[in-house]
């Protein structure tokens, strides 16, 4: 038995190092967020950076797939991946609007200070909709459907993906090669 409390004081310390992991990059990308400069002017530069932290997002996403099929605790590296990736694609989101509004005073019903430009982009993401604050330029209304089907695409087919490593990590580790050439199921 004393194996059993060194495993259940592994796993512990594994899920404990998890949540703070997840704990701190929401932090520090939440911080990244209220101090980063978010007055740029709506050209160019700013559509493919916009473009390019949506890239990011994705190279994300495709590390962690790749990472949780590596690991050996792939339910927890999924935890990672999406403690990183989510929040890193609503800052995204949530900066878009904010510079948008301080360009375009009129883009949204309301001033969007940058805890109103989460909201919002929470709003949007879960589907919930409050219809407190609205897009109303053209540019607004574009940036909310892309973040949609951004959303749609997320919820869907990350979600399958991210699924998908882990059973497949999980299938890997549940087999282990017998020194005699045949497979054998792993003892807990």
């Amino acid at each position: 038995m004393v194996g059993d409390g060194y495993g259940r004081t592994h796993q512990g310390r594994a899920i404990a190092a998890t949540l703070l992991h997840s704990v701190a990059a929401t932090g520090l990308l939440l911080l990244a967020y209220y101090k980063a400069p978010l007055d740029r002017p709506l050209d160019r530069a700013t559509g493919w950076l916009f473009l390019l932290s949506l890239l990011l997002f994705g190279a994300v996403m495709a590390a962690g797939v790749r990472n949780i099929l590596r690991s050996d605790q792939p339910r927890l590296q999924a935890v990672r991946v999406l403690s990183l990736g989510l929040p890193l694609l609503l800052i995204v989101f949530a900066s878009t609007y904010c510079t948008v509004a301080g360009q375009e005073p009129g883009a949204f019903s309301e001033p969007l200070d940058r805890t109103d430009g989460i909201y919002f982009t929470v709003t949007v993401f879960t589907t919930v909709g409050f219809g407190d604050i609205t897009p109303v330029s053209e540019l607004a209304r574009v940036l909310v459907t892309v973040q949609m089907l951004v959303g749609l695409i997320v919820v869907g087919l990350v979600a399958k993906f991210l699924v998908g490593a882990v059973q497949t990590a999980v299938a890997r580790r549940a087999h282990v090669p017998d020194p005699a050439g045949e497979d054998r199921a792993r003892l807990p």
